[in-house]
């Protein structure tokens, strides 16, 4: 009915697309497992159950909350719903401080407790590098 060259084409083309959709599977499959999922503390609070994936969770760091001691920083992290307790060992970002917005990332202990393994801080669109600042303040 078609002819060699008809046939040939056709399976060439065929196997492109499904060359082309298992690789674009196996790269989803693969992103699946490196996604981190950012949460608020009262979604946390909502969860069925607390199983050992990491995540992020974000808010802003509430008043009077970050103790300093000479192996850890305890703090809390609010979204003016809920909170949830955090312990990091490391260093903190310059813009990390009270009353700010903070992501931090690591493992779930229990809906309460978060233990960090990095901490980001977050800024808004007028936030300038005190570098930048000082020298733009001497001009």
């Amino acid at each position: 009915m078609y002819g060699r060259k008809v046939k040939l084409r056709f399976f060439y083309i065929l196997l492109i697309l499904t060359t082309l959709v298992l690789t674009i599977f196996l790269i989803l499959k693969s992103l699946e497992q490196n996604v981190i999922y950012f949460q608020s503390p009262s979604e946390i609070k909502n969860i069925s159950e607390i199983d050992n994936k990491k995540l992020r969770v974000g808010g802003m760091v509430k008043k009077d909350s970050i103790l300093i001691n000479s192996e850890e920083i305890n703090f809390i992290i609010t979204d003016l719903k809920n909170e949830i307790n955090v312990i990091y060992s490391g260093v903190v970002p310059n813009l990390f401080e009270e009353g700010k917005g903070v992501v931090a990332e690591g493992y779930l202990k229990d809906r309460n407790f978060f233990m960090a393994i990095k901490i980001l801080a977050k800024h808004d669109e007028n936030y300038m590098p005190p570098e930048v600042k000082a020298a733009l303040e001497e001009k």
